[in-house]
């Protein structure tokens, strides 16, 4: 049974994050993959940290699901395309104009843990869904800066 539990966070922690075993992407495949991180952005664009993303800007919303898309693709062993696009991943960088805090980051994380489940309904080892979430868990709390 999937554990998502949610790891309190705090300002300035960088826990050590165990990237997701590589099985998830190749088990889940690009295209649900891709799907999966799109899900997750439609949720984002109905919830309280929807001002923490483009939604108004459909254009740059798509562009930063993409930007996501290909990190967690990369991160899970897949193509490096975010490296391709965007060049070396410097996440805690990257958020750093944004406001985030911890509740912000319990939200993100709490929207994704509702989408995780139906792709152990789909077949997905549960090992591997767990490894990803382990993942999202842990290194989220690298991005609260606020």
């Amino acid at each position: 049974m999937l554990e998502l539990n949610i790891t309190p966070g705090k300002l300035g922690e960088f826990p050590p994050a165990t990237k997701p075993h590589p099985g998830f992407f190749y088990e889940v495949g690009e295209k649900r993959f891709r799907e999966l991180v799109d899900d997750h952005y439609e949720m984002i664009r109905e919830s309280d940290i929807a001002n923490l993303f483009p939604v108004m800007d459909d254009d740059e919303f798509d562009e930063a699901k993409k930007h996501a898309q290909d990190f967690l693709i990369q991160i899970s062993g897949g193509p490096n395309y975010f490296e391709q696009n965007r060049g070396e991943a410097k996440m805690v960088g990257r958020h750093a104009p944004f406001r985030i805090d911890e509740a912000a980051r319990q939200t993100w994380l709490r929207l994704y843990s509702y989408l995780l489940p139906q792709l152990v309904e789909e077949g997905i080892s549960e090992e591997y869904v767990q490894s990803f979430w382990d993942y999202l868990n842990i290194h989220s709390i690298w991005m609260i800066n606020t």
